[in-house]
């Protein structure tokens, strides 16, 4: 039996996440899977009531009674600071010591690229992102906040076990890709302390794995040949800060935020937290216009992480023939609802043969 936390989250969040456990229900009846889904509120409603985004008893919860998280999406107006938010997911990151992010940047259908002539076959790659450390630790503050003296100071952490793992695991997940492409990407030439430390490291494991094919490209030019030519890579890995923003460029490519999914995982611990890569998206809410592909995408890999590999392709299977068949939301050109979309995402699990 597997446990899985679901938080449906803020806005849109819970009208995906019912969707993409349609699809749970109709994947483990097809593979007789064992798989328990239990609701965990945190949200704004939640924070706002309590004054606490991760209840300590809740994380213990999440940390030693479930096999894995799936998230829908968080952030709230009520809350303009997005306190919760940051108080929840980067929480867990750090709880749970989630320091691998993978998104993979994968065309489903090919009318879904915006780059000119540019078929599935060549936006096929993924993003890792290191999770726990960089920019977003939040370490920092203001001096004189309001006056025209102001100072703000947000520090960007690097420390050497974090930086080395996370590329060492990049390095190991290059290998099984049928090129052994890895591409880190930087400011080293700039941030020579933090980013430096970054290619010292990079350029190091380079010689303990001479059968990838790694190489080294400044942030800004690994934005520009994304788009130029994104076929040219299989992994790219680089910071916190700069994965967030490389992602999102990654997710365009593959049709837009409704498409995009990613995973925390810890490889040590085995925990996982699956999420889409979109927000709460407010403006969307109850008018089913929200694509839960991204959240079934992310239901995929959270079956992957519990070694269902087969249930994991049946359900991207199901997405692909769903989107050949044209039952889709209007962000991807169809007319469907998002609960349209779960119901044939879950018929096609049942239907649909695996290629």
């Amino acid at each position: 039996m597997a446990r899985i936390a679901v938080i449906p989250g803020d806005g849109i969040g819970p009208e995906v996440i019912r969707e993409a456990l349609k699809v749970g229900q109709e994947v483990a009846a097809r593979f007789d899977l064992e798989l328990q889904f239990e609701t965990v509120r945190l949200d704004a409603d939640t924070y706002l009531s309590t004054g606490t985004a991760l209840p300590p008893e809740t994380f213990e919860r999440l940390r030693d009674e479930f096999d894995a998280i799936l998230l829908g999406a968080l952030g709230d107006e009520r809350v303009p600071d997005m306190a919760h938010l940051r108080g929840v997911l980067l929480g867990l990151r750090s709880g749970l010591d989630l320091f691998v992010n993978l998104r993979p940047v994968k065309l489903l259908h090919e009318d879904l690229c915006p780059l000119k002539g540019r078929g599935c076959d060549a936006v096929c790659f993924e993003i890792v992102r290191e999770n726990t450390e960089g920019a977003y630790c939040g370490l920092g503050g203001t001096l004189r906040r309001g006056t025209e003296a102001e100072i703000a100071i947000e520090q960007d952490v690097n420390t050497r076990r974090g930086v080395e793992r996370i590329l060492r695991f990049a390095f190991e997940r290059a290998g099984s890709w049928p090129r052994r492409r890895l591409c880190m990407a930087d400011k080293s030439n700039i941030l020579v302390h933090g980013h430096g430390l970054w290619k010292r490291v990079f350029d190091s494991l380079r010689e303990e794995y001479p059968q990838i094919r790694a190489r080294h490209l400044y942030i800004d030019a690994l934005v520009m040949e994304m788009v130029r030519d994104p076929s040219q890579f299989e992994v790219i890995v680089t910071c916190n800060l700069f994965g967030d923003i490389v992602s999102d460029l990654g997710a365009q490519l593959q049709g837009g935020m409704g498409m995009a999914a990613s995973a925390n995982t810890c490889p040590d611990s085995g925990a996982g937290l699956f999420e889409p890569v979109h927000g709460s998206a407010p403006g969307l809410v109850g008018g089913g216009l929200a694509n839960p592909m991204a959240t079934i995408l992310s239901l995929s890999m959270l079956l992957a992480h519990l070694g269902h590999e087969m249930a994991a392709a049946q359900v991207e299977a199901a997405v692909v023939a769903t989107l050949e068949g044209g039952r889709c939301t209007p962000d991807v050109g169809g007319t469907a609802t998002t609960a349209q979309v779960g119901d044939e995402v879950a018929v096609r699990v049942g239907s649909t043969a695996v290629t």
